[in-house]
């Protein structure tokens, strides 16, 4: 099974060159290089919900704090996720900042 990314998952447009990447500007989880390869994924990919200003329902959030506490367990990718990760999942990598 091929692993995918939260932007081609939500097909959201905002990967860098997506259609809507000019418009609403390009996420913070496709340009996050010091996640790149975490639960296979390219930068911050496979671990959006670590990475500050991703988006989660619509609306741009702040630190992981925040979205473990609104909403990340509504989150379709990230159940996807971690059902595919399963014990492997890299729920929250040990980098200095995100």
């Amino acid at each position: 099974m091929e692993k995918v990314n939260c932007w081609e998952f939500k097909k959201c447009g905002r990967e860098p060159g997506g259609v809507k990447a000019d418009q609403l500007g390009t996420c913070a989880a496709a340009i996050e290089t010091r996640t790149h390869g975490v639960n296979g994924g390219t930068n911050g990919g496979r671990v959006c919900w670590a990475v500050t200003g991703t988006l989660c329902g619509g609306k741009v959030q702040g630190t992981f704090a925040r979205k473990l506490a609104n909403c990340l367990m509504d989150c379709e990718f990230f159940k996807s996720a971690l059902k595919e990760e399963r014990k492997n999942l890299e729920f929250y990598p040990s980098f200095k900042s995100i």
